[in-house]
């Protein structure tokens, strides 16, 4: 699932933090970082952020009801 031009960093998060199972961040490279663990978050946040918003993020959802929580996430900003 990609995302794209995430401006609420702090909503963003509180989304992932809401879900129930692993919500993984995939970087350029492939690696896969668990965004549910709050030092990930930050290493993230240093990485992709530019201007303060997030321009794409390629995520990993696996469980259905979190998928549909991002899914609202990325429709009602």
């Amino acid at each position: 699932m990609k995302l794209t031009n995430i401006t609420d960093t702090d909503k963003f998060f509180q989304v992932v933090d809401s879900c129930k199972g692993r919500v993984e961040l995939v970087t350029g490279e492939g690696d896969r970082l668990n965004l549910k663990s709050k030092l990930s978050q930050y290493v993230s946040l240093v990485h992709v952020i530019s201007d303060g918003s997030i321009k794409e993020l390629e995520l990993v959802v696996y469980e259905p009801e979190d998928v549909q929580k991002m899914l609202n996430y990325m429709m009602n900003g």
